[in-house]
């Protein structure tokens, strides 16, 4: 009775035994199970941080394209630009020289590179503004060296009327003197054709009338020229205001001026000085800085 109770106590063991080893492989198989669906999980977040890796690493790529495409002359901006390109700098090899990334960093990189891009932005739009307006003042500054050589070619012609109108009231206001005679005199007064006989040579001439001409108090000066082209004076200090210049005259008469005809005589006293040479004698007669008069006469 003994005997027949030992083969059914092993054979509830063997039972158990194979329960704990059929236990065992199913433990074995599911935890080698979830270690490769755990490692093709990992595989797949690694690979889809890489993804977010690269694609941070290209957006960061074309921001730094588009700060290199933007230009202006504004230095402000111009600094403003040079701090961001450093930063896009910076993070870019900042990206590309981290081994070990998780999601949270791949988080943190996409928040700088939105705001990167959106600062991008700003200064797209800062400097298309700009340039529109110096466009607009380019635009503006054209106009108005337009306006402003036609208003330099109206003021231009406007001188050039005013200079002409000045030159023809100061024609208008010029002294003439008509009638204008010289005679050379004899020691008698009366009129002669001999050098020999000649003390005085009288120029003669009347003041034409001149609503125009300034009134007043005028030297009327006489250059007498003798027939070898010398002039003939009395003082090397007998000068008058002739343009820039100041010329010696043979002889001055001072006469007052009212607008009206004036008979005016003008004499050079030969007296004391050489006898006067045969031949033709010229007489040139000058007010207010102008000609008014010429004539010739000769003796011989």
């Amino acid at each position: 009775m003994e005997n027949l109770g030992e083969p059914k106590k092993h054979s509830a063991k063997d039972r158990r035994n194979n329960i704990i080893v059929i236990a065992l492989s199913v433990i074995l198989v599911i935890v080698v199970v979830l270690f490769f669906l755990q490692r093709r999980e990992h595989s797949t977040i690694l690979n889809e941080i890489k993804a977010e890796k690269d694609s941070i690493q290209l957006q960061l790529n074309e921001i730094a394209a588009g700060y290199d495409s933007l230009s202006t002359e504004n230095d402000t901006i111009n600094e403003q630009l040079l701090v961001a390109q450093t930063k896009v700098k910076d993070l870019l090899l900042e990206v590309e020289q981290t081994k070990k990334i998780s999601y949270q960093k791949i988080n943190d990189y996409q928040k700088q590179v939105t705001t990167l891009r959106g600062i991008m932005r700003d200064f797209v739009t800062q400097i298309d503004s700009l340039n529109a307006r110096n466009k607009e003042l380019m635009a503006e500054n054209l106009e108005v060296k337009e306006q402003y050589k036609i208003v330099e070619s109206e003021n231009l012609q406007l001188s050039r009327e005013k200079e002409r109108l000045q030159q023809t009231v100061q024609r208008a206001a010029m002294l003439e003197a008509r009638q204008l005679v010289a005679e050379p005199l004899n020691n008698r007064s009366k009129e002669t054709r001999f050098a020999s006989r000649t003390e005085k040579i009288r120029i003669y001439f009347v003041l034409s009338k001149n609503a125009t001409a300034k009134r007043g108090d005028k030297n009327i000066y006489a250059r007498i020229t003798r027939p070898d082209q010398l002039l003939m004076t009395k003082s090397p200090n007998d000068l008058f205001q002739f343009e820039d210049v100041k010329i010696p005259y043979s002889a001055m008469r001072e006469v007052v001026y009212e607008g009206q005809e004036l008979p005016v005589a003008i004499f050079w006293d030969n007296t004391n000085e050489p006898e006067l040479m045969p031949g033709e004698y010229k007489v040139d007669l000058f007010a207010d800085g102008n000609v008014i008069g010429e004539t010739t006469f000769e003796i011989r």
